[in-house]
């Protein structure tokens, strides 16, 4: 495979002393080869099965795995905090497709994908030691909030408010409020207390507890 001098290098820059104290910018303008990728998310998680830990990993390592320079993974990220938390979105189970329209019924598929992310990290020590992991790594558990969680947030606010406007709750409660209290339970479940049942109806029951506290007075 040709590698031009530029790309050979920045693949010689040792990963924790680039030259000017910064993660390196992605690369822009060479197509992105699907073939690359997985290999490279693939070699984290084949290193991380086989007992390495986060902190141990370079990047310099994962391309050796992977079978690529350090700069195609440059190329996609811009540093080890970004490829990890592609890593653990690929390895948790997918978000789920709401419509962007409904109220409850799009609140209900969010509430669900966090009972079947719990069950994921119930059942996989992998994802459980990733996660354990990456709590004591404070500019890893930033990345992932920012780009994780708070979207995951964002879209629950969302669908909370489009229930309000549809009249499927009231409109004279705090609307950040309404989302926390249907998201507690769930978190209570999945976090808190690993050994509660996940049922396949808990969001369904979460929403139709709540709602009769929360729902508009009937005439």
């Amino acid at each position: 495979m040709h590698v031009t001098a530029q790309a050979q290098a920045q693949a010689q820059v040792p990963d924790r002393d680039r030259p000017d104290g910064k993660d390196p910018e992605p690369r822009r303008g060479r197509p992105r080869s699907a073939a690359a990728e997985r290999a490279i998310l693939d070699a984290v998680v084949g290193l991380l099965e086989a007992g390495e830990p986060l902190a141990a990993l370079s990047i310099e390592r994962i391309a050796r795995t992977a079978g690529v320079g350090k700069a195609t993974i440059y190329r996609r990220w811009s540093g080890k905090e970004e490829l990890f938390v592609d890593v653990l979105r690929d390895i948790e189970p997918p978000e789920p497709a709401v419509s962007g329209t409904a109220g409850l019924d799009d609140l209900r598929l969010l509430l669900d994908s966090l009972r079947r992310r719990g069950l994921a990290q119930r059942s996989s020590v992998l994802l459980h030691n990733v996660f354990a992991q990456m709590k004591s790594h404070p500019k890893l558990w930033s990345e992932y909030q920012c780009t994780v969680i708070a979207p995951r947030r964002t879209a629950m606010l969302a669908a909370v408010r489009r229930a309000v406007d549809a009249g499927e709750l009231r409109a004279d409660l705090d609307v950040e409020l309404m989302n926390d209290l249907f998201l507690g339970p769930m978190l209570v479940r999945t976090i808190h207390r690993p050994d509660a049942p996940l049922p396949e109806d808990l969001a369904d029951r979460i929403i139709r507890t709540l709602s009769e506290g929360l729902a508009p007075a009937r005439p």
